[in-house]
């Protein structure tokens, strides 16, 4: 048969190439049985268009760079987010055998030409898949970055758990904000595949030299037989994923309760990122609370509300006296004896009072760093009350 009489023959039976291949779909792939009408008459549109671009790609061979737009041009754009690339080639692979099947005994040429034309079929269906995909990464990186720029400002909207659902986000519970810079080659993959094997979800916004990363603990779907590391503290998630930034300092928010209170744990590690270089011998990753008397000198309002209500009004509550003492400890230098000669009291007394100190508010008044803390604190908290506590004038010595 020549090539004239067989594309005349091909013409005559794609109706029923057409018919059959909908019936072998029907009865060999599940999820086609499955799908809605309209999505199975997509498919069938889409089978239907394959065939009739065969017909007019043997006719026609140099016809091939308009495979793709012949074939996908008879699908909604629905269908491309509906069936995975896997069915795709599995609708191909169908069509191409019942194609086979009915062109049985027709020549050799007409079967290469079947197979020829499929694998370019395949080709063109990777790449439309490739550019959705493509693009939609683009589209996705782009919504992460505006969710992200919406917790660092503070400006969450009501779309903006739309948003993190759109991304994809698994992150239950607390949440926390890394800050640091961004390394000179950055690796985003890695970073995900970290955050996973931690067990927490990842937002992740690259802001020139500025490198923010929202945390979350997550119950991943699909890896419930894993090993994983649970229950860490946010303090050693930031240390795992501390070389994922660049050279200086690294800086974690304090937890907040979900995503959309992400705002206020942000703030604090921008605010300590902004004075990080204040503390000399400041570790990496550090916390920003521990940054807390440097962020009050440079005026975060935050930092000082925080200092006066977790350290200064606590202690005024449970006893006048430690508050007493904690002052003349400071003021002498953490010098026991001085602090028991200026109030009268034996040494023993003093260490008593500022073991207490330490159970009430978490801070140890004897170390260098947790002194400047609390001392910051007292001069806050005093500024604006009228019940300062002031130093007890030393006693003068007799001639």
């Amino acid at each position: 048969m020549d090539k004239a009489a067989t594309l005349a023959w091909l013409r005559r039976v794609s109706g029923d190439l057409a018919t059959a291949t909908i019936q072998r779909l029907d009865d060999t792939l599940p999820w086609y049985a499955d799908m809605p009408p309209a999505r199975r008459s997509a498919v069938g549109l889409v089978a239907q268009a394959g065939i009739t671009s065969f017909i007019q790609w043997f006719d026609d061979p140099t016809s091939t760079p308009w495979i793709a737009a012949d074939i996908f041009a008879a699908a909604p754009r629905e269908l491309l987010r509906s069936v995975s690339l896997t069915q795709t080639l599995q609708l191909i692979r169908v069509t191409v055998e019942v194609t086979e099947e009915r062109i049985a005994g027709k020549g050799e040429m007409l079967r290469e030409a079947i197979l020829l034309y499929s694998r370019d079929v395949a080709f063109a269906a990777a790449d439309v898949y490739a550019r959705a995909a493509e693009a939609r990464g683009l589209w996705d990186a782009r919504l992460e970055a505006l969710v992200v720029d919406s917790i660092l400002t503070g400006e969450a909207d009501e779309e903006l758990p739309s948003r993190i659902a759109a991304l994809g986000w698994h992150g239950h519970g607390e949440v926390c904000v890394l800050v640091g810079t961004t390394p000179p080659q950055f690796d985003v993959d890695h970073v995900r595949r970290t955050a996973r094997k931690l067990s927490v979800d990842v937002l992740i916004g690259v802001q020139g030299s500025r490198l923010v990363l929202v945390l979350g603990r997550a119950q991943v779907p699909g890896r419930e037989g894993e090993e994983l590391d649970d229950d860490l503290a946010f303090e050693e998630i930031a240390a795992r994923l501390e070389p994922s930034f660049g050279t200086g300092y690294v800086v974690l928010g304090p937890p907040v309760a979900a995503l959309v209170d992400a705002g206020q744990s942000a703030r604090a590690a921008l605010a300590g990122f902004a004075v990080a270089r204040a503390w000399r011998t400041a570790p990496r990753p550090v916390e920003a609370d521990d940054l807390l008397p440097e962020r009050a000198l440079a005026g975060d309002p935050l930092a000082k509300q925080t200092l006066i209500d977790r350290i200064y009004r606590p202690l005024q509550a449970h006893s006048t006296d430690l508050v007493t003492t904690l002052w003349s400890y400071l003021d002498n230098g953490r010098s026991l004896e001085a602090t028991a000669r200026e109030l009268f009291v034996h040494p023993n007394t003093v260490r008593y009072r500022l073991k207490r100190v330490s159970e009430v508010i978490g801070w140890d008044a004897t170390g260098p760093r947790e002194a400047l803390i609390l001392q910051t604190s007292l001069i806050l908290g005093s500024i604006g009350t009228t019940d300062t506590v002031r130093r007890r004038p030393t006693a003068r010595r007799s001639r």
